[in-house]
């Protein structure tokens, strides 16, 4: 009689790779720096949410019970979140769009390096090296003046393949998945961003910045299987 067990998804780290190294040391170089208002360090991270509309009127809450909702209900597409994180600010922000291609990301990178960004030096972005984020991207979208003056403040820093843990906004994205979107039925994008804003905007106003306690010295010590053995 054979016990069946569960099986647990991790991410499990490579094994002597040196390009998983460099990265993880730079992103960890990047993340020990003192906070410079002129040259901030932003995390993006994305992820696709499922829309979904209700097919019935839910019953609205009353003394007697809770709110009812009924079990059917119809997907109603996709829509891409984007998440920016500033960690020593303690700031970020959540854009809803219909896509994720190069240029839904492009335009919103725009937006804060034109809003939030515009008298920043430079923007250094953490984030993981998907064929979406490039700084080509920026000329499929704006005329060249205008990409070039996007392109040349922006500092690119990619996390390892396999280390999404790196980056600090992937753990903003899945504190917003948990607090607003899991559970819930969302019917369109348009509710879906008011949703994401009331909780940005509401945890801006509570929580403080983020303390990244691993260094590079750490790294070294915890993670020794992942540096390559030096051949003399």
């Amino acid at each position: 009689m054979s016990t069946k067990r569960a099986i647990q998804y991790w991410v499990i780290p490579p094994e002597a790779d040196a390009e998983f190294v460099a990265h993880m040391e730079d992103v960890l170089d990047v993340y020990s720096r003192p906070y410079d208002a002129n040259i901030p360090v932003v995390c993006m991270d994305e992820q696709p949410v499922q829309l979904v509309e209700e097919v019935k009127t839910p019953i609205e809450a009353t003394k007697e019970h809770s709110r009812r909702v009924d079990y059917e209900y119809k997907r109603a597409g996709v829509a891409n979140i984007f998440m920016f994180a500033e960690p020593l600010a303690g700031w970020r922000h959540v854009a809803v769009r219909d896509r994720k291609t190069k240029m839904d990301w492009a335009i919103e990178m725009a937006n804060l390096l034109e809003g939030r960004y515009a008298d920043c030096e430079k923007v250094l972005v953490v984030c993981d090296n998907l064929n979406t984020h490039t700084l080509g991207a920026f000329y499929e979208v704006f005329e060249p003046a205008r990409a070039r003056s996007l392109v040349r403040r922006i500092e690119f820093h990619y996390t390892p393949k396999h280390g999404s843990w790196l980056n600090i906004a992937e753990n903003e994205l899945s504190s917003m998945t948990r607090q607003c979107v899991a559970g819930r039925r969302i019917g369109n994008a348009e509710q879906l961003r008011q949703e994401t804003t009331a909780w940005h905007e509401d945890v801006n106003q509570t929580q403080r910045g983020v303390d990244w306690q691993m260094k590079i010295d750490d790294a070294r010590k915890k993670l020794k299987s992942v540096y390559p053995k030096i051949k003399k």
